[in-house]
């Protein structure tokens, strides 16, 4: 297969190898003695053919890849390190780098790198129409480099008269395609990822039908916007959907701090109320049960059940009591005495009824 060399520098008039080295064995015979035996020949040819054949000599960079042209045509490509060539005219090599990353600017144009950097726009290919059939302005890079495959040096120096500018026209069809795919909304918001993760895909694959023999890196958004005539209205658009979306997230973040509250008083007053049924009933059920067992006990021995019953009660009285206890002579020496005055005591005064607002 014959590939058409590409255009490139040419070699001047006057840099003919063997031409240059018999000019400066002329002049080195001038410079010892013009007086002197002319040098011969047949010895200048054998050193002139050594030099010329060192001129074959190539080395290629750990960067790049060398293609070798013989009259134009692809023979070979070779690794980095030292190579060998036919001398020129015969064969020439081409060393593009296939390691560094090269970048296209799509929408805008960098000026001065600064700083502070300096950019002019380009609005023919930064204005794009959306899906919802809005104008946005998009301005994008694409970093991208060549391809170390078996074909891709050699389909970016020859398949394609200008690979850069195909990769611009490329990526900013691409970008057109996908913008087309999605509303200004999605553009201008969360779906930027999305965006440039779609783009790269078909910048990719256009590339590839191509054979341009480029690999993309990445396509990054720099900046996607309302056109410059309604920036201002579009601003107060945001900034009205942000206040909304502010007091939306304020409401269910105070929905979301009083809800579990009020949840979770519900649940303790459930949760004391049946606390308090269960014991009333608890202390309900022992009471029926002690009455029961009681009852039984009094059926099958009444004498001593009223006996017991008596005394416990007694015992329950007499401690609240204030008593004296006399042995019985003891007591038929003392006068008995009645302390009327401490007998009658004041009645006290009943409480108040709490107004129904307190209970």
């Amino acid at each position: 297969m014959s590939y058409r060399f590409p255009e490139g520098p040419t070699r001047r008039s006057g840099q003919d190898p063997i031409a240059d080295l018999m000019a400066f064995l002329e002049r080195l015979r001038a410079r010892v003695g013009g007086g002197g035996p002319r040098i011969s020949p047949w010895l200048v040819i054998p050193v002139a053919l050594f030099f010329y054949l060192l001129t074959g000599i190539y080395i290629v960079a750990p960067d790049q890849r060398a293609v070798v042209l013989r009259f134009g045509r692809i023979v070979r490509q070779a690794d980095p390190g030292p190579h060998y060539r036919l001398p020129w005219p015969f064969e020439e090599v081409l060393r593009p780098s296939v390691t560094q990353i090269r970048k296209e600017e799509v929408g805008f144009r960098t000026v001065a790198t600064g700083p502070p950097a300096q950019y002019r726009e380009v609005n023919d290919e930064a204005l794009m129409l959306t899906g919802d059939e809005n104008i946005v302005k998009l301005e994008f890079i694409v970093q991208y480099k060549v391809k170390i495959d078996a074909n891709g040096t050699t389909d970016y120096l020859f398949n394609v008269r200008n690979p850069d500018q195909t990769l611009r026209e490329a990526a900013e069809a691409a970008m057109r395609e996908v913008i087309g795919r999605n509303d200004i909304d999605n553009a201008l918001t969360e779906g930027k990822d999305r965006i440039q993760t779609d783009a790269q895909a078909l910048l990719q694959s256009i590339l590839d039908r191509y054979a341009v023999g480029i690999d993309i890196v990445t396509v990054k958004l720099q900046d996607v916007g309302p056109p410059d005539q309604v920036n201002d209205a579009f601003k107060d658009v945001i900034s009205a959907q942000q206040d909304k979306e502010r007091l939306i997230n304020e409401s269910l973040g105070y929905a979301n701090d009083v809800t579990p509250k009020a949840r979770g008083q519900a649940a303790q007053f459930v949760n004391e109320a049946e606390g308090y049924r269960e014991a009333k009933v608890r202390d309900a059920t022992g009471a029926a049960k002690r009455f029961v067992a009681l009852h039984e006990a009094y059926a099958g021995a009444k004498d001593v059940t009223r006996r017991r019953l008596y005394l416990e009660t007694m015992e329950h009285i007499l401690p609240r009591v204030n008593k004296i206890v006399l042995d019985e002579t003891a007591g038929k020496e003392v006068v008995p005495y009645l302390p009327l005055d401490q007998a009658i005591r004041p009645k006290r005064p009943e409480p108040e009824p709490e107004p129904a607002g307190k209970r």
